[in-house]
């Protein structure tokens, strides 16, 4: 598949500290792109290079062929971005909002291409009233509309569902998702809500103190044979005796407290239920752990030690 995006060497120092340390990676036209890392990790700093909001220390940066710093008028126009928190009028409508934006972008929008925009992010119902009367996800929806007025071919979004609820968390993910699937848009978020990049990724950068750990494919990254299965059970003590004298013996994480723990392929799971009830384990919840999250915490751990 053909690059929409190619870093290479990106540096950024600011007075003694580096925050991005020779990061190189590339995103594929198309492509909903992962950026996870812990906060402080360096994930807005390349992004912000990105949009050419903070110039590189070193290296480069080529979009659809072309080299950001030398033409990045042409590359901006491409680029539609919504960093942190949008920043909207508040006492304008959310129309009007996208109406102002757009004619400061230099695009003419009718009516109908307005409420189309809005359309597009779920707010047609909501287009005249004002934004203050808004929900944080519902602003972060307007932010998104307008950074998709002049139609660009990449979407940038850093952080979009930091501050929501789960069902801001569940209409950013969707429109990421619509972004991508309807819309045949390349998506860049950055995130350390892991659980939510695993539900939407197709690529994925992990980066830790501003250097890349790990690139590649979402589902080739993460091994289904090491699938965490949290048991809850109503008596854990006849749990684990009963399961440490069964073949499930040997995929107990017994250094874990608490309820108990298997390691496993995920699709054993339909076997491990059954042999739950023939063992007569009276169990409440089977909930498997996020592969992401536990891939993800183990790397930048290691990374610290």
């Amino acid at each position: 598949m053909q690059n929409i995006i190619s870093v290479k060497g990106l540096t950024k120092q600011f007075h003694n500290l580096t925050a991005v340390n020779q990061l190189s990676f590339t995103v594929n036209n198309g492509d909903v792109y992962g950026f996870l890392g812990q906060n402080g990790a360096g994930k807005s700093t390349t992004l912000r290079m990105l949009l050419t909001l903070i110039e590189p220390t070193e290296g480069s940066i080529e979009v659809a062929g072309m080299d950001l710093l030398k033409h990045h008028k042409e590359v901006l126009r491409n680029i539609g971005a919504v960093i942190e928190k949008p920043d909207v009028y508040k006492y304008l409508s959310a129309y009007e909002n996208v109406q102002l934006f757009a004619k400061l972008s230099g695009v003419r929008l009718s009516k109908e291409q307005i409420m189309q925009q809005l359309a597009m992010v779920g707010l047609q119902d909501r287009a005249n009233d004002k934004v203050k009367t808004f929900s944080q996800g519902m602003k972060q929806r307007v932010g998104i509309a307008i950074a998709l007025v002049h139609n660009p071919q990449i979407v940038i979004l850093d952080e979009p569902t930091n501050g929501l609820d789960p069902q801001g968390i569940a209409d950013i993910r969707n429109m990421i998702l619509h972004l991508s699937r309807d819309l045949k848009k390349t998506v860049v978020v950055s995130s350390h809500l892991l659980s939510e990049i695993e539900q939407v990724a197709t690529r994925v950068l992990i980066i830790d103190k501003g250097k890349k750990l790990v690139e590649g494919n979402a589902d080739e990254l993460f091994d289904p044979s090491e699938t965490i299965v949290e048991l809850e059970t109503a008596n854990n003590h006849f749990a684990f005796n009963q399961l440490e004298q069964s073949n499930w013996n040997n995929y107990l994480l017994r250094e874990r407290k608490g309820n108990p723990v298997l390691k496993l392929n995920k699709k054993d799971i339909p076997q491990l239920h059954k042999d739950l009830v023939a063992l007569n384990i009276e169990l409440i919840a089977m909930q498997p752990k996020h592969s992401l999250e536990d891939y993800f915490l183990r790397i930048t751990s290691a990374n610290y030690s």
